[in-house]
């Protein structure tokens, strides 16, 4: 059985503003990638973090059954939130001091994850790592449809 990977990025242009989010989902037999697939979408007016959580999500949720996937991000918000401030959130009714910003999405996010065994990795954005670049590239051709013409 080959193992599964997503690399997802997001990418927005102006924080808010126009946003997408890019997923290169790789299944690999040791190095040797068998399987190729790339998803992207986007927002007129969003959040990189919304577009961080976004990639992710929608990696998990297009899975059609149960799988054991290693999720890379260059978001330490999506790996530090769902790996461990995930865990005090819920156990405060999904509250923090301050408030709690992307509710919707990290809900969505623990939704998808619990069907999976998930293993999340982190990686510099934009150091050269080929997967990474990738989903940086298909994120900014998620946002491609939304930025106005000429930006």
């Amino acid at each position: 059985m080959p193992d599964l990977y997503a690399y997802t990025d997001g990418a927005c242009s102006g924080n808010p503003g126009p946003g997408g989010w890019g997923v290169l989902m790789l299944a690999k037999d040791g190095e040797q990638i068998v399987k190729e697939r790339t998803l992207c979408g986007g927002e007129a007016e969003t959040t990189n973090n919304r577009m961080e959580l976004l990639a992710a999500i929608t990696a998990l949720e297009t899975l059609a059954r149960p799988s054991t996937i290693t999720i890379v991000t260059d978001s330490a918000y999506v790996k530090d939130g769902i790996t461990k401030w995930i865990h005090g959130w819920k156990r405060n009714n999904w509250t923090k001091k301050g408030g709690l910003k992307n509710v919707d999405l990290w809900q969505r996010l623990d939704a998808a994850q619990a069907r999976h065994r998930v293993t999340w990795e982190w990686v510099k954005g934009h150091a050269g790592h080929p997967e990474n670049e990738r989903a940086d590239e298909l994120a900014r051709e998620g946002m491609a449809p939304f930025k106005p013409k000429g930006k």
